[in-house]
């Protein structure tokens, strides 16, 4: 678990810098989640540190396999000095924790609710998982373990939540696309929807 950690965070400082803050949550049953701080001009960026530890299970599945399954931390991207977005903390350990708690697989065009503002303020309480690879390339590990994937996180308002559901992530993603919607905007109103 440490190993896979600490070339986890190696792999975030090469991508995006010294970290400037880190905090460490903790919740009961669940292995510690930290959150790292990179600032990158005037963006912001929130990474996860734990939720890689161990692979995701299918909740299907009658044993976990503590080898094989998918890897993954979370990468929150925001424009900086807007609102009180160093708050998201918490909610993005608690999204961390989700596979620990609730025993889901994370992957790209998911949605995750923490149920509450990401930060005060903010007009979302829900994420979709975008595709990896961009800022962060996949962390290769030893076979059999799969790679960690760095999972960008793309804030929703409630009304792009419930648009997404019925038309999907692929159709939500054309529509801010077809919008010019800013996606680091923390305090941005929802797109569009008809």
């Amino acid at each position: 678990m440490g190993e896979v950690l600490a070339l986890v965070e190696a792999r975030l400082r090469s991508a995006l810098g010294e970290p400037d803050a880190r905090a460490a949550v903790t919740f009961l049953g669940t292995d510690r989640i930290e959150v790292l701080r990179f600032l990158d001009g005037d963006v912001v960026r929130y990474a996860t540190l734990g939720m890689s530890a161990h692979p995701m299970t299918d909740p299907t599945a009658a044993l976990a396999d503590p080898v094989k399954g998918p890897r993954a931390e979370l990468v929150l991207s925001v424009r900086a000095g807007l609102a009180d977005t160093d708050k998201v903390l918490r909610p993005l350990a608690v999204l961390a924790s989700t596979p620990q708690v609730e025993g889901v697989v994370v992957a790209s065009g998911a949605s995750l609710d923490v149920g509450e503002p990401l930060w005060p303020g903010a007009p979302f309480s829900s994420v979709l998982v975008a595709e990896p690879g961009g800022l962060v390339e996949d962390l290769e590990l030893d076979e059999p373990r799969e790679p960690v994937r760095f999972l960008p996180l793309l804030p929703m308002t409630s009304n792009e939540a419930a648009w997404k559901r019925v038309h999907g992530a692929q159709a939500l993603e054309e529509r801010w696309l077809a919008n010019g919607t800013d996606l680091r905007d923390p305090l941005r109103r929802s797109v569009t929807l008809d």
